[in-house]
C-alpha cells in the first residue's frame, strides 16, 4: 500500500511541476494615461469597427472569452449600452515601431493622481507577432490603459489557442484593477470556526 501511494504521490508531483513550468508570461509592457479614473470604471463592453471586415486571421472569441472572464473576476460588467470602457485589441504579425511611454509603475502614480505628470516617450521596435489590448475611456474619448505583448524572445503563436490565452492573461495581469465599489457589494461567507 505504501508503493501505491508513494507512485501515486510522485506522479502528481511530476503533473503539477510539469504544469507549472509549463506556463510562460511573455514579455508585457504597458502604458497608461494620467487622466485615466482607473478608480471609477465599472463596465465595459469591445470596441468593434463596424466598417471593417472581420479579421478570420485570430481566434477573436478567445480572445473576448479570456479579456471578458478576467475582467468579471476584478468586478466589471459587460454592458453594451453606455459603457464606462471600451476595449479593442490587435495583434500585429510583423515587427513594428512602436511608441511607448517611460512611466512610474502605476500603482505608484495612484498614489498622487497627478495629471500634469511629464509623458517620457519611448519607441519600441516590437517583433513580428504582439497583441495591443486597449482600454478607452468612453465619456473622455481617449485610451487610458494599452498593454502588450511581443514576441521578443521568441515567437508567440497566436494560431495555437492556449498561447494566445496566455498573451491575453500576460497582459491583463498588469491591469490590476478592481470595478469601483465591486469589493463593498460582495458579501464574503465565513466558515464558522469549529
Amino acid at each position: 500500500m505504501k508503493t501505491v501511494r508513494l507512485i501515486f504521490s510522485s506522479l502528481m508531483l511530476s503533473w503539477l511541476l510539469t504544469a507549472c513550468f509549463s506556463y510562460r508570461e511573455y514579455p508585457v509592457e504597458y502604458d497608461y494615461s494620467y487622466h485615466g479614473k482607473f478608480k471609477k470604471y465599472r463596465t465595459y463592453a469591445f470596441l468593434h469597427d463596424s466598417n471593417a471586415l472581420p479579421d478570420t486571421t485570430i481566434d477573436q472569441a478567445t480572445i473576448e472569452k479570456v479579456i471578458m472572464d478576467r475582467l468579471r473576476v476584478q468586478g466589471y460588467r459587460y454592458k453594451e449600452d453606455k459603457p464606462n470602457l471600451l476595449v479593442s485589441y490587435k495583434i500585429y504579425f510583423d515587427s513594428l515601431n512602436f511608441r511607448g511611454y517611460d512611466q512610474p509603475d502605476i500603482e505608484d502614480w495612484l498614489r498622487y493622481e497627478r495629471t500634469d505628470e511629464e509623458y517620457k516617450k519611448r519607441n519600441y521596435i516590437l517583433k513580428k507577432g504582439t497583441l495591443l489590448i486597449q482600454l478607452f475611456d468612453r465619456k473622455q474619448n481617449r485610451s487610458i490603459w494599452q498593454g502588450y505583448a511581443t514576441g521578443v524572445y521568441g515567437n508567440i503563436y497566436f494560431n495555437n489557442e492556449r498561447q494566445l490565452k496566455i498573451a491575453v492573461r500576460s497582459i491583463l495581469d498588469r491591469y490590476k484593477f478592481l470595478a469601483e465599489d465591486f469589493m463593498e457589494n460582495k458579501e464574503f461567507i465565513l466558515e464558522p470556526e469549529g
